[in-house]
């Protein structure tokens, strides 16, 4: 047995928070988990706060977590989802839009082009010379 009762201890970094998972077993010989988080502060200081689930509750503790495990799961692809759906539905709206060209030169001399802002309507009337 290690320094105060720990079995066994893996760590997890991140940006500015580390996890500690410390299997532990105290003087009466119950072994325990104890998740503990330790959150830099200010650079200078550490918060530090801990879980303790004891080995008979272990396996509702992880059947709660692997539940929400999967609702975050479900909802990230959900997400996923309504972002391509969002993103589908622009791109068919762009595409049946209309679209406004200048008159060719192919078109016959004959029509002429009145404009009105920024949309070109192009008038079958023949002009007068």
């Amino acid at each position: 047995m290690g320094v105060r009762g720990e079995l066994f201890t893996t760590q997890v970094i991140l940006d500015n928070r580390s996890y500690f998972f410390n299997v532990k077993e105290n003087r009466t010989g119950d072994v325990f988990l104890q998740v503990v988080e330790s959150k830099n502060r200010n650079g200078e200081d550490f918060d530090r706060h801990a879980i303790v689930i004891f080995a008979e509750d272990m396996q509702k503790f992880c059947k709660g977590l692997d539940t929400s495990l999967q609702f975050i799961e479900k909802d990230r692809k959900e997400r996923i989802k309504k972002e391509e759906e969002r993103k589908n539905a622009a791109a068919a709206a762009a595409a049946n839009k209309k679209i406004y060209r200048k008159k060719s030169e192919t078109q016959s001399r004959t029509e002429s082009v009145k404009r009105t802002g920024r949309i070109h309507i192009v008038s079958k009337r023949p002009t007068e010379n």
